[in-house]
């Protein structure tokens, strides 16, 4: 009787239905790098409430961390932080893709184009995860440090990249999907997204509209690749006193233009 055929990446006598494929100890460390990425730095205690485990659990898996730079402690407040070793292991995520470094250029002529900060993002599990950022000068600015994630229907960037989906797609991500309101203008229901995303196929650009945060807009435009398939996003996001509703269209068509000469220079085709 012939074998199913080895999937690559697993070792010759690994049996996925009679041995775990995760390791607990490994898989305790990843929960605390986790916790410790969406903080802005926790104790112990905290850490040990927050993932349910022991101090002396915690602890220990600190210590193996901190022995190789990817967590580190601030002796004064006694709270742990993301490491060096962990911003080098993300960089080496970010220099992956091509469309990061093509991206910085163009992404600083619409800062300066537009006068408000530009973002880069990309799609990962289901969310919007901000992979570039290019400030503002300005004081008062949007702030999506890399590795920040967001719902994609509360986005400038994440409605971009949905505008792009197919039918079938679209309708595997809506189902049993509940979208979150933020704000009084987050669009909660699927009718109202799907009527959204026909006026950004429409006009080439998205807008979020103080849906994720009070005060805050954002426009976003798609950016293809060599197939024509949809890589990330660009934007802009400022606050509604500095995009006001009389500047938004000129904004799109900005971020529009920075989208195609990205995406141009990814190899997508003209058109």
């Amino acid at each position: 009787m012939s074998q199913a055929p080895r999937r690559k990446g697993r070792p010759k006598a690994f049996n996925a239905s009679s041995q775990p494929a995760t390791i607990q100890s490994l898989d305790r460390a990843l929960d605390v790098l986790d916790a410790l990425a969406g903080a802005s730095g926790m104790t112990l205690t905290e850490l040990a409430t927050a993932l349910d485990q022991s101090a002396a659990t915690m602890y220990r898996v600190l210590s193996t961390l901190e022995a190789r730079q990817i967590v580190e402690m601030e002796p004064q407040t006694q709270t742990w932080h993301i490491g060096a070793m962990a911003f080098r292991l993300g960089s080496a995520f970010l220099r992956r893709s091509g469309v990061i470094e093509r991206a910085r250029p163009v992404m600083r002529e619409l800062m300066e184009a537009t006068g408000e900060t530009s973002n880069l993002g990309i799609e990962r599990g289901g969310d919007v995860m901000f992979v570039s950022q290019v400030e503002t000068h300005e004081s008062i600015r949007a702030f999506f440090p890399p590795g920040t994630t967001s719902p994609m229907h509360a986005s400038g960037i994440g409605k971009a990249l949905l505008s792009c989906y197919g039918e079938d797609q679209l309708t595997r991500f809506l189902r049993g999907r509940t979208l979150e309101r933020f704000t009084a203008k987050t669009l909660t229901s699927a009718d109202a997204l799907r009527a959204d995303l026909e006026q950004i196929r429409s006009r080439g650009w998205s807008f979020d509209d103080e849906e994720k945060a009070p005060g805050m807009r954002c426009v976003a435009a798609p950016v293809l690749g060599m197939q024509g398939e949809v890589l990330a996003g660009i934007s802009v996001s400022g606050p509604t006193a500095r995009m006001p509703d009389g500047g938004i269209s000129g904004i799109g068509t900005l971020v529009k233009e920075a989208a195609a000469k990205l995406s141009h220079g990814l190899g997508a085709p003209a058109g």
